[in-house]
């Protein structure tokens, strides 16, 4: 047959019938290859609007706009949103100002095999790291109307719950043992002082806060290898700057001197210069003075947490309502339904020519 001619048998056997149309599944920006059924459940953590999903799953062209959230859950989802991002913010600061710490003091070493250091800026890290994932996780999830984030976050809060909870029920159980251990503790601070530049500081941020030297008197510092009697160094029989009742001496900057030799002198002499008194009683009294305010952050903590909790599983159960809404029953039924049988009166599908 030549080209341009059409066959008789078929224009007879076409005539009168409609042209076939193909079907093909409808293509959305967020979306890749359509996900096999296997990967449906996976897949449905992304952040690409239900409809969309549910289109290029089933393959069946969109019908309707997905129904919205009610504005009581879009008021909770933005509500997560916003109480979340300040502490989201904090925890990348903790975060950035942990890993400078170890940075600086060479904490993180060439020893990748090693253990972990024992420093706290460690714990400022990891504790920046651990809440800046949770309320991330937060933020994003209410954002992007996103369950698996959601529930990330979910299990994130209900963790700090609990851990909350046995630190709580510790602190009760061992309060008494805790207090009698304070000056145990001001004894070993005073023993390393020079050893960590972070003890140091806080040392002398408790000296000069409770004007107080020592962990029971000032000779404690006797304990220490640095300022003991019997050291060779400069520093021998001398105190830290801390422990001077003026410092400053009436100038700009700290005397770091002001309290050398003071170990040698006589309490009456000694009184003059530096504070007798130890840490360990003045630190007891500030412990019990703000126990009260320390419960009462703690309380409003949890509470936050709680209610950070509630509106999670109130967004959670929206969103839960909004997919079978927008799948509906009529939807799932066509997607089970798989391909239709032609009806009895439809004509045949045509068939090729044969040449």
């Amino acid at each position: 047959m030549e080209e341009g001619e059409r066959s008789p048998l078929l224009s007879q056997e076409t005539a009168g019938q409609k042209p076939l149309s193909v079907h093909r599944p409808p293509t959305s920006g967020c979306l890749g290859p359509v996900p096999r059924e296997d990967q449906a459940e996976a897949w449905g953590c992304s952040c690409c609007p239900p409809e969309t999903k549910h289109q290029a799953l089933s393959g069946t062209p969109k019908k309707g706009p997905a129904p919205s959230l009610s504005p009581g859950s879009s008021c909770v989802k933005y509500l997560i949103f916003l109480s979340n991002f300040p502490f989201s913010l904090l925890g990348l600061l903790a975060l950035a100002i942990g890993l400078w710490g170890l940075a600086v003091k060479g904490s993180l070493g060439s020893d990748l095999g090693g253990p972990l250091p024992t420093d706290p800026m460690l714990g400022l890290a990891l504790g920046g790291l651990v809440v800046s994932a949770a309320s991330l996780a937060g933020c994003l999830g209410a954002l992007c109307e996103n369950t698996c984030l959601l529930r990330g976050f979910s299990g994130g809060i209900l963790a700090f719950l609990v851990l909350e909870a046995v630190a709580g029920a510790l602190v009760v159980a061992l309060w008494g043992p805790l207090q009698d251990s304070l000056e145990h503790t001001l004894r070993v601070a005073i023993a390393h002082y020079q050893d960590d530049p972070d003890l140091r500081f806080l040392l002398d941020q408790v000296q000069l806060g409770l004007r107080c030297c020592g962990a029971a008197s000032y000779q404690d510092w006797q304990q220490n290898l640095y300022f003991n009697c019997s050291s060779p160094g400069v520093q021998a029989c001398s105190l830290p700057a801390s422990c001077c009742i003026d410092p400053r001496e009436d100038g700009a900057s700290v005397n770091d001197q002001c309290g050398f030799g003071v170990l040698r002198l006589d309490a009456d002499a000694a009184q003059r210069v530096v504070y007798l008194e130890g840490c360990g009683p003045p630190l007891r009294r500030w412990l019990r003075a703000n126990l009260a305010a320390s419960g009462g952050y703690a309380i409003a903590v949890v509470l936050l947490q709680g209610a950070e909790l509630l509106l999670a599983a109130r967004l959670l159960g929206a969103l839960a309502a909004r997919s079978g809404a927008a799948y509906g029953p009529g939807a799932r039924g066509e997607d089970r339904a798989g391909p239709q049988s032609p009806s009895p009166g439809a004509p045949p599908a045509a068939k090729p020519a044969r040449g």
